[in-house]
């Protein structure tokens, strides 16, 4: 228990505080008189949490399916939390800096980490099966993880590497976004013709995304790398943390997910077109995308060979060796 003296001097700064804003803290306390005790399930909303996953088919392991793409939108946002600090931040601190991107490694850790539920933890027939029923929503709509790439890097780095030497931040937001790397994987290379899955996306998304790379300009992760003072910007620490968030996010994590799909969409060597029509052996390697958040922060070959090895590794282990 309190004592009198310690209760008297909390009174008192609440006075203060209640004082400084104008409000009445007599009406405060009588409302705490009346409030329900927290619980736990009400606090973190637990009746609403689990019933939010709605099967589309009778097999179970599309549970399993909806769960684990539910857990990775809540690590997209606990990431985004901790980009959009970075971005806010007018310190210029390297402890700052340092500390949230330590965060957003340990975020990403754990979805790598925890993708083999996707890989091992469900049947393969079960999936052709029920995947059928999902069309044509997918993972490629997934538009937190757009947000995490706009937040991290001015929108010419994701810009289709074959285009990638043509564009600047000189050209506007709108053109920039047009010419984004994702969107060839969802659109016919012969044609042209954009799948349902990209217009869908499109047109709940884009003004959002394109307001959010306007929020951004010149103020993205990587340009407030840029913006530090020199001897702020050759820390091993901080470049090491945004080194590893480069390859977490761009490497590692779109790799788990090639593995995903070499595991229920690579059949007798003939793939398996993914649920959002996307070509996905020619959208998910690294190597292939090429998507690079903090270029400057590596060597001309670095950036020739990049995700490279990681594939080999993964894919053709003779090749790696």
């Amino acid at each position: 228990m309190k004592n009198k003296e310690q209760l008297d001097s909390q009174i008192s700064k609440l006075e203060e505080k209640f004082k400084d804003s104008g409000q009445d803290m007599s009406s405060y306390l009588d409302g705490l008189l009346y409030q329900r005790y927290l619980t736990y399930w009400d606090y973190i909303h637990l009746d609403t949490l689990l019933s939010l996953q709605v099967p589309k088919t009778h097999f179970p392991d599309e549970e399993i399916f909806i769960m684990y793409h539910q857990i990775t939108e809540l690590y997209f946002k606990l990431i985004l939390h901790e980009q959009k600090q970075l971005v806010d931040d007018k310190s210029q601190e390297v402890s700052f800096f340092i500390e949230k991107t330590n965060r957003i490694n340990s975020y990403y850790t754990a979805l790598i980490s925890s993708f083999s539920i996707m890989i091992k933890g469900m049947e393969r027939e079960q999936f052709l099966r029920y995947r059928m029923a999902l069309l044509p929503a997918s993972g490629f709509q997934s538009a937190q993880y757009r947000m995490i790439e706009v937040y991290a890097t001015p929108l010419e780095n994701l810009v289709h590497h074959t285009e990638r030497d043509q564009f600047s931040s000189k050209d506007g937001i709108e053109t920039l976004f047009e010419k984004i790397y994702w969107k060839k994987g969802a659109t016919d290379a012969v044609t042209g013709e954009k799948t349902l899955t990209l217009k869908q996306f499109e047109y709940r998304y884009t003004p959002r995304l394109i307001r959010i790379s306007n929020q951004v300009k010149e103020n993205t992760i990587y340009e407030k790398y840029l913006k530090l003072p020199e001897e702020r910007r050759h820390n091993k620490e901080l470049i090491k943390a945004l080194k590893t968030l480069d390859i977490n996010a761009n490497v590692n994590w779109p790799l788990m997910h090639m593995g995903s799909a070499y595991r229920y969409l690579a059949k007798d060597k003939a793939p398996i077109d993914a649920t959002g029509g996307t070509n996905w052996k020619e959208y998910l390697p690294p190597s292939f995308q090429k998507v690079v958040f903090f270029p400057g922060l590596y060597t001309k070959q670095e950036l020739n060979n990049w995700g490279k090895q990681w594939v080999d590794h993964i894919f053709n282990p003779e090749k790696s060796k």
